[in-house]
């Protein structure tokens, strides 16, 4: 009888967990925001004809209002096409959340292993001073008991 094949599944939550362990996130979300804007514009090209003409001009006002900067050049003047700049700048600004604490953790990981870095070099060469400073008294003691014992 053949076996069934185990297909493994894609996990984004599995992957997700794995990035962030790795510390290598930042890109996942990148390519998420990139592949939101693609998606908002396609979205907002379908509800809003008449302010969206193109994909392309979808696609720039989706960019630019996930990236908070808001140019006020194409806006949505529908229901709908409000409704989705609503969740596109909600998003928008939950991912660029994201994106500068992940950059800022970054900085900062690297500015402490930076730190653990120069406090072991510290503790090290005080060790080693404390070594050569007990072979000393070590060698003194040595000096001081065969004197002794004459």
């Amino acid at each position: 009888m053949a076996r069934p094949r185990v297909i493994k599944s894609f996990n984004w939550g599995e992957r997700m967990q794995q990035a962030v362990a790795n510390r290598r996130v930042f890109p996942y979300l990148a390519a998420m925001t990139f592949a939101l804007a693609l998606g908002a514009g396609l979205v907002v090209t379908i509800v809003d004809r008449k302010d969206f003409p193109t994909y392309g001009t979808a696609v720039w006002w989706a960019v630019v209002t996930l990236a908070t900067v808001g140019y006020g050049d194409v806006v949505p003047h529908t229901a709908w096409g409000r409704v989705v700049g609503s969740v596109v700048i909600v998003i928008g600004v939950t991912f660029i959340s994201f994106l500068t604490a992940t950059v800022t953790s970054y900085f900062v990981s690297a500015e402490q292993e930076e730190a653990a870095a120069s406090e072991k070099q510290l503790h090290d060469a005080e060790l080693a001073a404390t070594m050569e400073t007990l072979r000393r008294i070590e060698a003194r003691l040595g000096a001081i008991e065969s004197k002794l014992d004459r």
